[in-house]
């Protein structure tokens, strides 16, 4: 784990804005123009996807794949100037917020600067070509760490970005050298020493089917030595496939447990249900209650909470990634999230959520109660999946206690409390 990590990381709520599809005009000032919006909502950090230029060659659908990007030191002249880019973040900050960006050192376009710069950097097919190493990713070539030049070159755009910027989420993190992202954090924070680090990990099957090319592929113990946050990965498999069917909640609530013991104390999961690369969770959860318990337990967890934008209105479409696709920031079929966040990153500030041993069981089949306990302060969080009515054991003295998101009173008798399919966080001070 990295060592300068901080548990107070813990407590903040992350939001992910893809410019382009973010506004009908889909630029930088489009975004800015937001941001009072954002901040209500409780955000800290304000995440971008790559802002950066999208090579032509290989385009994916009519605009391209802003993860196919052809010169890591520019932005993209669809999103504004380089001027409204800063204008951007010096927006977010003064309205308190941090602004990440993202990168994608893996590979770049095929037309990309660096291709025709350094060809000499880049991974070659046996015949000699440009190529790349997951199939379906046909519109980008694959970086080549093992060349010379090419970590230091990454850095020094690295150190370029971090003058304006607080962070960076790095797109397929385990794919790249754990040497490179230990050298990168060192050197990075030269220029900012608070600079966050987010790691992309990957899917424990993606993981699997990587090394059994040869590929070596990063686990999310070894990111978490470079990293402060990673992606909640290792678990969303058992989360999806309990929406599915394909697993019980007690998988989920094992696999959640298990974080607690195999990673450093301070360790920091993104925790989200949703993301770009994913089904909006309100395509998988049409019901809106269940969906409500869903949004207040993500929040809940142990890690840094997450939306992408959208989700606060109930969003279930995805975004394409590759066309035109303005994402509906208005009430989807009258559902709207928005106090219900704002009351959660509330909530969230609770210093208990900072340090504390976290651990989650099942109350029946459909319902999921996690405890925060340290030196005698409890919260505990009842969540019903499918929003059913249903009594959940609580380790609370019995006794009437106030629901933390709406105000209510409720009781605990024989450490058993009635869920009616809302939400409930209860604390023990």
């Amino acid at each position: 784990m990295a060592d300068q990590t901080k548990k107070e990381l813990r407590n903040k709520l992350m939001y992910q804005v893809f410019v382009r599809n973010y506004t009908e005009e889909g630029t930088f000032d489009g975004v800015r123009r937001d941001l009072d919006r954002i901040r209500d909502l409780g955000v800290d950090i304000v995440y971008l996807l790559p802002i950066h230029p999208i090579g032509e060659k290989c385009r994916k659908g009519s605009l391209g794949s802003p993860y196919a990007i052809s010169d890591y030191r520019a932005v993209n002249p669809e999103y504004g100037t380089l001027d409204d880019f800063r204008a951007l973040t010096e927006a977010i900050h003064e309205k308190g917020m941090k602004c990440i960006i993202d990168v994608v050192y893996n590979h770049t376009s095929p037309d990309s600067v660096l291709s025709a710069e350094h060809p000499e950097w880049f991974y070659r097919k046996e015949d000699g070509s440009f190529g790349n190493h997951v199939g379906d990713w046909s519109d980008i070539i694959d970086l080549d760490y093992t060349r010379e030049g090419l970590a230091e070159y990454q850095i020094e755009t690295l150190k370029y970005w971090a003058g304006m910027v607080d962070g960076f989420r790095c797109d397929v993190a385990p794919f790249l050298p754990l040497s490179f992202w230990e050298k990168a954090r060192k050197e990075v924070a030269e220029v900012n020493p608070d600079c966050l680090w987010l790691s992309e990990s990957v899917e424990p099957a993606f993981i699997r089917e990587m090394r059994d090319r040869g590929l070596g592929v990063l686990s999310d113990g070894e990111i978490f030595r470079a990293f402060d946050v990673s992606y909640d990965y290792d678990v969303f498999e058992y989360f999806t496939g309990y929406l599915k069917g394909d697993n019980s909640l007690s998988d989920y609530a094992e696999a959640l447990n298990r974080q607690e013991t195999i990673y450093p104390d301070n360790y920091v999961k993104l925790r989200f249900l949703e993301n770009h690369d994913q089904a909006r969770v309100r395509f998988l959860v049409p019901d809106e209650k269940s969906l409500r318990s869903l949004t207040a337990f993500s929040f809940f967890q142990k890690g840094m909470a997450f939306l992408y934008a959208g989700q606060e209105f109930g969003a279930s479409h995805r975004p394409s990634l590759f066309d035109k696709d303005t994402v509906c920031m208005k009430a989807e079929n009258g559902t709207d999230l928005t106090e219900l966040i704002r009351r959660m990153a509330c909530i969230k500030k609770d210093p208990l959520f900072t340090d504390s041993t976290y651990r989650v069981w099942t109350s029946g089949e459909d319902m999921l109660t996690a405890c925060h306990s340290r030196n005698g302060s409890v919260l505990v969080g009842v969540f019903s999946f499918k929003g059913k009515t249903s009594p959940a054991y609580v380790p609370l003295p019995d006794g009437y206690y106030e629901n933390l998101i709406d105000g209510k009173t409720v009781e605990v008798y024989r450490e058993r409390v009635i869920c009616n399919g809302e939400p409930l966080i209860l604390r023990k001070c």
